[in-house]
């Protein structure tokens, strides 16, 4: 084994030492689990796969993998992995952000010999003109606190690269967005820099993708309404690869498009129906990888009950069948009204209708839905009458055998819209977090004619328009709750209400900051300035206070977590309102009316 050599990554080469390589996992180790880890196991296992030439960039990806391997073994296995890769990927970066950013920006694209900056111009000033302060507040040991996986998806799809290869820490990476919320407010910077990395909370994919670039879509969700013309339907479909393209997930209502064998008067021809149409948008999918191939594009189809093409709908994702048929890119999504969960209930008649011959049910709700749904089933236009059940079972099959659709309910969820005095809405997001009115709603008329207030709003380019068609838009952030319980086994609120204010603070920055991929989705968000602070690790802080998940004592503290994030984001809502005006869509609203 002595007469074996490594290649070190400056060229040179040297015998292989077993006790060095020892003696680097050993390092590693500190404040793991000692019984269960055991640095010799791994140095062995790596031993095993030493040739003679080997890198020593090559040796470390064995020493990690070698780790990653053992985590069945104990978890502290998979943190051992990562700072493995951490100390390796440190070898191969720049010890300085502010020279990070800066090869970033000076990258030069060597196939076409032209500065390509892969960070704007804006953000590289920032942090050039503040170098020092930023370097300093980079805190490199919070990089070890990422276990494997969490580091390899980072590693994967949110660490910059140039050339293919790792440019940024993790630690640049909270910084770069840190920068993008607050600018040259190097304070709050810094401020924002140290809840990210000590992983209080963490803001939305799209924001850690795209912070300091040179395209900064950083909003999350975007829910798009489609018409039934040709011209609507492939104004999305763009809409939609835009949006894909700048990291954004998607969701889409499509219950306007016709049915299959609806006459067009246009053409004197028939409907293909909904499915040749949702053929194009899962090859879009396919074809527009968010951020340029950073993760599949997503987007989620919701179409109602009702829709005399739901069969075919519902088949979309199986396994068998003709290609043709099949959509398995896509997520569906049913959007539900009460009165077919009543059919299904007492097992009635089911009728299938097609939106152009039954217009108003995709704009409807409640009673109004209800009244209208039977006066068309009276008048016998409906194309298909099933029993409700047969729908309903092939819902629940299809969610046996490909896990969707996923199932949201219409009447509650417009019932107890704060968005009530806006328009209705017609489906959720991509992972059904979020809901929000859609095209053209009940709020615009008004706010287009009067020039000062979108102007205020930076929407002065609207002035004038009869209408536009929003695409409404969320910015997403993610609170972890286990970082709030405290040593003594209590839980920590005052330290979640500051966390949830500042997060909302940073949210309502991102608006600001934020690249808009189409001029509905500018328009919505800008307008209704909405936000999401979700949470993770919920189930994490009983197992840590030891109460036994679904007891009293953990509803107890379920709802007095949730009021803290509650009570926090609108105390903090309600300050920006003071310094910035409040949303004029805001009054008028259900929250306004003290619902």
């Amino acid at each position: 084994m002595s007469m074996i050599k490594v290649t070190k990554r400056n060229g040179k080469k040297e015998p292989v030492i077993l006790d060095k390589i020892l003696s680097r996992i050993e390092k590693q180790t500190y404040k793991l689990d000692q019984k269960w880890i055991v640095p010799l196991e791994v140095a062995q296992k790596v031993i095993g796969g030493i040739t003679d030439g080997i890198r020593t960039s090559v040796l470390d990806q064995l020493a990690t993998e070698t780790a990653a391997t053992l985590a069945t073994k104990h978890p502290d296995y998979s943190i051992l992995a990562a700072r493995l890769a951490i100390t390796s990927l440190y070898r191969d970066t720049n010890e300085s952000f502010s020279e990070t950013v800066k090869n970033l920006y000076n990258y030069v694209n060597p196939k076409t010999d032209k500065h390509s900056p892969i960070v704007s111009k804006s953000f590289n000033d920032i942090v050039q003109s503040n170098a020092d302060q930023l370097d300093s507040a980079i805190i490199k040991g919070r990089d070890k606190l990422f276990d494997y996986f969490g580091y390899k998806t980072l590693a994967k799809s949110y660490l910059l690269k140039i050339n293919g290869v790792i440019a940024e820490r993790p630690q640049y990476m909270y910084m770069r967005t840190a920068i993008q919320i607050w600018g040259d407010n190097i304070e709050k910077v810094i401020e924002t820099y140290n809840l990210l990395s000590e992983g209080y909370y963490t803001h939305a994919t799209p924001t850690l993708f795209n912070s300091g670039t040179n395209r900064t879509q950083l909003s999350s969700c975007f829910l798009l309404n489609t018409g039934d013309s040709i011209e609507e339907i492939f104004d999305t479909l763009k809409e939609s690869a835009r949006i894909s393209k700048n990291a954004g997930g998607i969701g889409i209502s499509f219950s306007k498009v016709r049915a299959k064998g609806t006459y067009i008067a246009g053409t004197n021809g028939t409907s293909n129906g909904i499915i040749p149409f949702l053929k194009i948008f899962n090859e879009t999918a396919r074809a527009v990888d968010q951020g340029g191939g950073k993760r599949k594009g997503s987007i989620a189809m919701y179409v109602e009950p009702w829709h005399a093409d739901i069969a075919d709908f519902l088949d979309l994702k199986k396994n068998q069948g003709k290609e043709e048929l099949r959509a398995r890119d896509l997520f569906l999504a049913m959007w539900i009204n009460d009165l077919f969960m009543e059919r299904v209930t007492i097992d009635g008649d089911w009728s299938l209708m097609c939106p152009n011959e039954c217009p108003g049910l995709t704009d409807t709700y409640g009673d109004e839905f209800k009244a209208l749904y039977v006066k068309y089933e009276s008048e016998g236009k409906y194309k298909k009458k099933v029993k409700a059940r047969e729908i309903w079972d092939k819902i629940l099959e299809s969610q046996i055998e490909t896990g969707t659709p996923y199932m949201l309910y219409k009447d509650p969820v417009n019932e107890r819209s704060n968005q009530s005095n806006i328009g209705i809405i017609r489906s959720s997001n991509l992972c059904a977090e979020i809901l929000e009115a859609t095209g053209v709603t009940d709020s615009q008329k008004e706010i287009l004619q009067n020039k000062e207030l979108l102007e205020s709003l930076g929407l002065g380019e609207f002035y004038g328009r009869e209408s536009v068609n929003e695409t409404a838009v969320c910015n997403l952030a993610s609170v972890a709750l286990p970082m709030f319980v405290n040593k003594n086994k209590t839980y920590n609120h005052k330290k979640l209400f500051d966390v949830a204010y500042q997060a909302t603070i940073n949210l309502n920055n991102v608006i600001d900051t934020n690249y808009y991929p189409s001029e509905g989705a500018k328009f919505s968000n800008l307008l209704h300035r909405p936000i999401g602070l979700g949470v993770q690790g919920l189930a994490d802080v009983f197992f840590k206070l030891n109460i036994v998940y679904g007891s009293d004592e953990s509803k107890k503290l379920n709802k007095e977590i949730f009021e803290t994030i509650y009570f926090a984001c609108i105390s903090a809502s309600c300050e920006l309102a003071k310094e910035q005006g409040a949303s004029t869509t805001f009054k008028g609203s259900r929250l306004s009316e003290g619902k």
